[in-house]
């Protein structure tokens, strides 16, 4: 099993030119595997398999029949970046969180963006996603979106793009680092013959973003991991994040609000929090602020927060540019806040909103992908090449009811990467969730989560429908 007879078709692939030749950068790795025999191969990805079950490494799919945990497929073949490539998907990173952190701010603030019709005013006040609570909230230091998981795609001719933002909660980064780890193990000798950069440092970067929205006086901020348990899909990460930084990880019962101070029951006693890394949605934050039903959050938290005596990561609000509708205005928002051009594009957007592209995604679904704009996760979502008649015919519907909910884009032919499937190696799609920390600086970490869509001729990435992961590999010198 080796790449003899790997085939990379018509698609951008990650380690192979057109002509089936190794990319000069990725040679040592190419080498390395081919070397190897049928056996070895399958016993490094066995020994990879098992040590993630051991470890624990699982998420859940919430409503599986099966059982709530899975192990998280991962593929020992990585991806491979130059560094040179990594450099413009850095700076574009940067770029775009720093405008999507003004945008914010103006949305719940000044509103100059409307007034000077940049964004539809309508458009924020109709997203499920706007928070009118959030109305004239100025977070610590003006930072709303600490930290992000953007989602890159690059197409048929290798170009990156931008698929979404991911503002809120994102999750994902534990894999990132346990991939990492396992894979180390698994080839050892190449992550200093090829220059690879280390992503260990994450925590500690993750630390001091968290310490850096406490009080310039509190040397030793009290944070915490605020998590809704263990049945939530991410509890594995929300535990490993907690135990690499060396902070609690706590959920809402073990907090209360005493004089607008949060604070962590102990068997000492009370604990006042100064900073909380939130993994809960802002709709179940604080019963007396949102969904008054909630049971994960903590009461009175908000008004804590307004007063200035705790610090949340991500601020609330912030989801209002995770909204799909949004986005498609995210090259307009960097144009007037940065007076630049976006580094790293959009993907093409039709509004369902809007008249004129609502016609042609009605005319055209078969050709495009239908997204809502409120979901992630790969549901409320169709691939019209792969769809039946009857599924596009109900998404027309939902489009006609309900446009303002609704985006579309072409389907991309998205890039590949080599793949081990049973007894051989095949091209698989994947994307790339890069994680960016906002503190003093902007910092993105070197590589990100590579999600696979394991199902052949499946477009589909995500976790919770299929997908598995591979650890990417940014390489500190271009080969190329």
């Amino acid at each position: 099993m080796n790449f003899d007879e790997y085939l990379t078709e018509e698609f951008y692939d990650e380690l192979f030119e057109s002509d089936g030749k190794a990319r000069n950068f990725v040679v040592p790795l190419v080498n390395k595997i081919n070397s190897l025999s049928k056996r070895e191969l399958n016993r490094k990805k066995f020994a990879a398999e098992s040590a993630l079950k051991q470890q624990g490494i699982t998420f859940s799919v919430y409503g599986d029949k099966d059982g709530i945990e899975k192990i998280f497929p991962f593929d020992i073949i990585p991806r491979v970046i130059p560094g040179k490539e990594w450099y413009q998907i850095e700076k574009g990173l940067q770029q775009r969180i720093k405008a999507l952190n003004c945008f914010i701010h103006d949305v719940y603030n000044d509103k100059q963006i409307f007034k000077d019709k940049i964004v539809p005013e309508e458009l924020i006040y109709s997203s499920s996603c706007y928070l009118p609570q959030c109305e004239g909230l100025k977070p610590p230091k003006n930072i709303w979106i600490h930290i992000t998981g953007t989602d890159l795609v690059r197409d048929k001719e290798g170009n990156f793009y931008v698929l979404e933002d991911n503002l809120r909660c994102p999750s994902g980064v534990s894999y990132v680092l346990e991939n990492r780890s396992i894979l180390k193990k698994t080839f050892p000798d190449l992550f200093q013959a090829m220059k690879v950069k280390r992503v260990s440092n994450y925590p500690d970067q993750l630390y001091e973003t968290l310490r850096h929205l406490a009080p310039e006086n509190n040397e030793n901020p009290n944070i915490i991991v605020l998590s809704p348990g263990i049945y939530n899909s991410a509890y594995f990460e929300h535990a490993y994040l907690a135990q690499e930084m060396g902070v609690t990880l706590a959920q809402g019962s073990d907090l209360t609000v005493i004089n607008d101070e949060v604070m962590l029951r102990t068997t000492k006693g009370f604990e006042k929090v100064d900073v909380i890394y939130r993994r809960i949605d802002d709709d179940f934050l604080d019963p007396s602020v949102f969904n008054p039903e909630s049971l994960l959050g903590v009461r009175g938290l908000m008004q804590a927060y307004m007063k200035g005596n705790i610090a949340l990561a991500n601020a609330p609000g912030t989801g209002i540019a995770d909204d799909k509708a949004i986005y498609a205005y995210v090259p307009q928002i960097i144009k007037y806040y940065l007076d630049e051009e976006a580094i790293i594009p959009n993907v093409p957007t039709y509004l369902c909103e809007n008249k004129e592209d609502r016609e042609y995604v009605l005319d055209n679904i078969k050709d495009l992908v239908v997204k809502a704009v409120d979901q992630s996760g790969g549901y409320g979502m169709l691939i019209g090449p792969k769809s039946k008649k009857k599924e596009r015919e109900e998404f027309k519907e939902k489009i006609k009811a309900d446009p303002r909910s609704y985006i579309a884009q072409p389907t991309l032919a998205l890039s590949r990467s080599p793949t081990i499937v049973e007894d051989s190696i095949e091209g698989r799609h994947v994307d790339l969730r890069p994680y960016i920390l906002y503190a003093d600086d902007i910092f993105v970490s070197p590589g990100g989560l590579t999600r696979v869509a394991l199902v052949k001729g499946s477009l589909v990435v995500n976790s919770s429908q299929g997908g598995g992961s591979k650890d990417t590999w940014i390489l500190e010198e271009d080969y190329s």
